[in-house]
C-alpha cells in the first residue's frame, strides 16, 4: 500500500510562507500541486495499483483525479483518511456539493457533513488512523491500494513526515499493523 500526500494546496502555499492560517476552507491545489499530482501519476504507473482510496477534501480529490485517469483505476472516497480538523483548510465541502463537482466518484461512505465541526480531539484522530490501519492490514487488496490523504494522517499511521506530492510505501508488520516500509 502507498500513502500519498496531496499536492500543494493554496493553504499550504500561504501557511508555509507566513506560518499563519490563511482562512482557506477546503483549499484547492495550486498550479504546483496540480503538477505534483501529474508527476505522481507518471511515477505510480509502475506500481500494481488497483484502486484509490481518497479523502473527501478537494485537494486530495484533485490529486487523485489525474492518477485515477492515468492508471484507469476506481476511486473510493472515504472520510476515514481525512486530515484531523485543526485548521481552516480542514473544513470540508458538503456531500451534495462534492457530488455536483465530482459526479463520477463513489461518495457512498461520505455523510453530508463528514468533517468535525470543531477541532477533532487528538485521541479520536489517532483512534481513526489506527482503525484504518488495522482494517487495511486485514484487507486482501491492501498491497494494491493507493491512499490519497494528508500529512497528519500519514504521520499518524506511519510516523513519517512527507512533503506535498510525496508518498510512503507501507507493509504489514509482525503485529499485523500497517507500518512504513524501510526507505
Amino acid at each position: 500500500m502507498i500513502l500519498l500526500r496531496h499536492g500543494q494546496s493554496e493553504f499550504n502555499l500561504h501557511f508555509d510562507a507566513t506560518g499563519i492560517d490563511p482562512g482557506i476552507a477546503d483549499a484547492p491545489l495550486t498550479p504546483l500541486g496540480h503538477r505534483q499530482a501529474e508527476a505522481a501519476a507518471r511515477h505510480l504507473e509502475r506500481e500494481d495499483l488497483r484502486r484509490i482510496l481518497c479523502s473527501p477534501f478537494t485537494r486530495a480529490l484533485q490529486t487523485a483525479a489525474p492518477i485515477a485517469a492515468h492508471l484507469r483505476v476506481p476511486v473510493l472516497v472515504t472520510p476515514a483518511v481525512r486530515e484531523r480538523r485543526a485548521a481552516s483548510c480542514d473544513v470540508g465541502t458538503c456531500r451534495t456539493d462534492l457530488a455536483r463537482a465530482w459526479p463520477h466518484l463513489d461518495l457512498g461512505l461520505v455523510d453530508e457533513v463528514w468533517w468535525h465541526e470543531d477541532e477533532e480531539p487528538h485521541h479520536a484522530f489517532m483512534e481513526r488512523a489506527t482503525a484504518f490501519g488495522a482494517d487495511m492490514a486485514g484487507d486482501p487488496d491492501w498491497g494494491h491500494t493507493l491512499v490519497v490523504c494528508h500529512w497528519g494522517f500519514i504521520m499518524a499511521v506511519t510516523g513519517r513526515s512527507v512533503a506535498n506530492g510525496a508518498w510512503v510505501r507501507c507493509h504489514v508488520d509482525a503485529d499485523g499493523r500497517l507500518a512504513a516500509a524501510d526507505p
